[in-house]
């Protein structure tokens, strides 16, 4: 990388606070060891990254709505379909993620994925095999990130490894009580009252191709499913009209009940899917899955292997 070309750092569309923090993080580490680098984002913030940003007094990323002809790092995502416009006119340079790999490039480039439960626990690593010293308010989003990715801990992807780095982030951001701070952020994003049915399914969406049917899944977290049980007809009409206008084989969305640990998935288009993947019948685009917390690691995987049958 040369020093005078700027570098975009970017998450995926819809970005949640995991894509929007190590945007963040990572282009400050780029700048610490010389590069002209820029966090960014392809989307809207949600409620929850931006109570994050606000607590720590930290800039949200530039907005970014083309990235022909730009040199990228992408972060928390390694899928086409999930990077912002354009991205087959972009110069990809990095990937650091944590999910599954669906990356073709026709050279080699650094891609570091890791089998943790968040892409700021990765990033946090490369400040510690850097030694680069890490600001209080760095420090704050990663853990903010991890935890909300995590579900404070409650996320069958969360890793022995996201809890050791996130005690050592809450020292560094002087926060004393992991867990109470945790609660706050995903407060900051479950109360759903004055948010339209389509910012909420869309608030942190990402499609998917699985044996080549169009596949979307959005997930919003709650600490009171009762906001989500009160507007379950007029979700479930949105999710109608998406499919229909976006031609998705199947959409649903995770309303996932962080206290009780569970989602109720509302869904349209080929629902017989969600049947196959979870071994419980839909009824009235609904159903309800005990101990589904983790988009990553409980939908995604069982959908797949459901469509390939």
């Amino acid at each position: 990388m040369e020093n005078n070309e700027k570098i975009y750092i970017i998450g995926h569309k819809s970005p949640d606070t995991d894509s929007i923090c190590s945007a963040i993080a990572y282009a400050h580490f780029l700048c610490e060891l010389g590069e002209n680098a820029l966090a960014s984002r392809s989307g809207d913030m949600n409620p929850e990254t931006e109570f994050v940003l606000n607590y720590f007094n930290v800039s949200p990323p530039e907005l970014l709505t083309d990235a022909g002809g730009k040199k990228l790092i992408l972060v928390d995502h390694n899928e086409a379909a999930q990077s912002p416009d354009n991205i087959e006119n972009a110069e990809i340079l990095e990937v650091i993620d944590h999910h599954k790999i669906a990356f073709k490039h026709a050279e080699p480039i650094y891609f570091r994925t890791e089998p943790v439960g968040c892409t700021a626990t990765i990033i946090a690593w490369e400040y510690a095999d850097y030694d680069i010293e890490m600001p209080s308010e760095i420090a704050g989003i990663l853990l903010s990130a991890i935890l909300s990715d995590t579900v404070v801990f409650k996320s069958p992807t969360t890793t022995e490894d996201d809890v050791k780095t996130a005690e050592m982030l809450a020292g560094i951001a002087n926060i004393e009580d992991i867990e109470k701070f945790g609660i706050e952020i995903k407060k900051a994003k479950s109360i759903l009252s004055g948010i339209d049915a389509e910012s909420i399914i869309y608030s942190d969406f990402k499609d998917f191709d699985f044996s080549g049917k169009k596949v979307g899944i959005g997930q919003v977290e709650v600490v009171d499913m009762k906001e989500v049980y009160e507007r379950k007809n007029e979700l479930i009409n949105k999710l109608n009209e998406i499919k229909g206008g976006k031609n998705y084989n199947l959409i649903l969305l995770m309303a996932t009940d962080i206290m009780s640990g569970g989602s109720e998935l509302l869904c349209s288009g080929e629902t017989e899917y969600i049947a196959k993947a979870f071994g419980k019948e839909v009824k009235n685009n609904s159903v309800y899955i005990e101990g589904m917390m983790s988009r990553k690691k409980d939908v995604v995987p069982a959908l797949e292997k459901a469509f390939k049958k």
